[in-house]
């Protein structure tokens, strides 16, 4: 299927935008990228206006597709990450395959009218209650790629490895539904994923270790090396709390930076998320082997994990994403500036980073974290992914078309049409296929919680 899309204005990289930019697209392709089209006389009958500015797809790096239900319930009273984390696991409890394919699906539309057209699910929920095995043993898996596909976004399906309650510690209670019983438990289980999906062209399979509280340090290469088998991303949570790194400190002698470098699992195929509690030296770590590094900047203030070192790690070789993390906003331009606003309550100083580049974190650095080389961009030969913003919303009106607005004024409420994979997924405002967003989260939220 061929469509062509002529931009008002179009984000192509750098500084500033472009004007009338003429966009063909054959399949999931952009096949030709052509500026000043109209003055050039190229725009063919029956292409697309887009009126706004339009960006490349937003990718997000790093989610849980099952937190959605948290929202709202989560932010009364006080406590910490530890006290969350028994909310998360009470809806955890209560999921099967069904109900998280609804959940998930409702979740990825939502992703989708914000213009997020791809997604890294870091999944780690395999299994029945009690760590009982459903007849599919990637049951759960399987629901989450039948969301993506439903709500038309791609999926990188980061498969978790999830052995240990904590250092030291057996797993326990609704975290049974987690594991796998050993690390060679968990690859083969993962290599049957992987190997069902293979041919799927929406879809890849990384793989993750949860966090040096989740995979005994010994266990780490392993899985550090099945990800390198397959050329797959390979992610980890890592540093988001101090008392992960005092417990780390306490039971190896090393960060866990240190500990997941000694292990093989960093390096330019990998994404180190959160990052928040890092030294100099972690700092250094992870810039000089080519690390990349997720923030989730609103998930970490709702959690109180802090402020990470974002301007360090990248002006040490870091290369930079976004993600949305438990979904108590699901808004990447949210996410992007965040970084640069946070940077400023921590340095008190203005202007760390620049709008392009929050941008191209939030897009092509996005996509090559999650293994989508030739994604992120408006260029020929990249997926054909078209976020357009409106300019004349009360947040956006008389800022101008460039990255600036897109980063400091505009919200995901300001999408208005998304093309992912070449497939219209959201037009003014709606959704194609899923219909009523706002009813499906009601509903699957609904069905957890009542």
């Amino acid at each position: 299927m061929s469509a062509s899309y002529l931009c008002e204005h179009a984000w192509l990289g750098g500084p500033q935008a472009s004007t009338d930019v003429l966009v063909e697209v054959s399949g999931d392709r952009i096949t030709a990228v052509t500026q000043d089209a109209t003055r050039l006389g190229a725009v063919p009958a029956g292409a697309t206006r887009l009126a706004g500015l339009t960006l490349p797809g937003l990718a997000n790096v790093h989610s849980h597709a099952f937190h959605r239900a948290l929202r709202g319930h989560t932010q009364a009273g006080q406590g910490t990450f530890w006290t969350w984390r028994e909310q998360m696991y009470a809806v955890a409890e209560r999921l099967d395959p069904d109900s998280y394919l609804a959940l998930a699906r409702a979740a990825y539309a939502e992703m989708a009218l914000t213009g997020i057209t791809c997604v890294g699910e870091f999944h780690y929920l395999h299994h029945g209650p009690g760590g009982a095995r459903y007849d599919d043993p990637n049951a759960m898996g399987a629901a989450l790629v039948q969301a993506a596909r439903d709500a038309g976004v791609r999926l990188t399906l980061l498969d978790t490895c999830y052995l240990a309650g904590g250092i030291g510690t057996a797993l326990a209670g609704v975290q049974l539904r987690f594991g796998d019983g050993t690390v060679d438990g968990w690859a083969r289980r993962a290599q049957d994923l992987g190997d069902a999906l293979a041919a799927d062209p929406f879809v890849r399979v990384g793989a993750a270790v949860h966090s040096v509280r989740g995979v005994p340090a010994d266990q780490i290469a392993t899985v550090a090396a099945w990800a390198a088998g397959r050329g797959a991303p390979l992610h980890a949570h890592l540093s988001e709390q101090v008392a992960e790194n005092d417990a780390c400190l306490a039971a190896y002698g090393r960060t866990p930076t240190q500990v997941l470098a000694d292990a093989g699992a960093l390096g330019p195929r990998s994404t180190a998320v959160h990052a928040t509690v890092l030294t100099s030296s972690d700092v250094a770590v992870l810039g000089a082997d080519g690390t990349g590094v997720c923030l989730c900047p609103t998930t970490e203030r709702d959690l109180a994990d802090g402020i990470g070192p974002a301007r360090d790690l990248v002006d040490h070789g870091a290369a930079l994403s976004l993600g949305s993390d438990s979904h108590a906003v699901v808004d990447l331009f949210e996410e992007a500036r965040a970084v640069e606003l946070d940077e400023r309550l921590a340095s008190r100083r203005r202007g760390h980073f620049s709008a392009a580049e929050l941008l191209t974190a939030a897009t092509s650095t996005g996509h090559a974290s999650l293994g989508w080389a030739g994604a992120g961009v408006i260029a020929a030969g990249a997926y054909a992914d078209l976020v357009t913003v409106r300019l004349d919303s009360v947040r956006t009106a008389g800022c101008g078309a460039s990255p600036q607005t897109a980063v400091f004024a505009a919200t995901a409420a300001d999408v208005c049409h998304v093309v992912a994979s070449g497939t219209v997924v959201a037009r003014d405002g709606a959704h194609t296929t899923v219909g009523d967003v706002g009813k499906a989260l009601g509903e699957s939220i609904g069905a957890l919680t009542r």
